[in-house]
């Protein structure tokens, strides 16, 4: 697993990888994109920031403590 940042933000091929990356990034939560934001609209996983008008994130400590309590 990467190593994650103690502040910032996260982009959501950060979250669930990227295999068309050069080099590809692995996931930390192993999901599919639909999965995550059907668990986003019901509260399982936490809400994005928006940063600009298309770009979406996610708190750092967010991921963490959803990957520390167990997703």
């Amino acid at each position: 697993m990467q190593k994650l940042p103690e502040t910032g933000y996260l982009r959501l091929s950060q979250i669930l990888g990227n295999c068309k990356a050069n080099p590809p990034t692995t996931p930390l939560i192993p999901i599919g994109k639909s999965s995550w934001w059907a668990g986003v609209k019901s509260g399982r996983y936490p809400k994005p920031v928006k940063l600009g008008p298309r770009t979406t994130a996610w708190r750092v400590e967010d991921i963490r403590h959803l990957i520390e309590n167990g997703i």
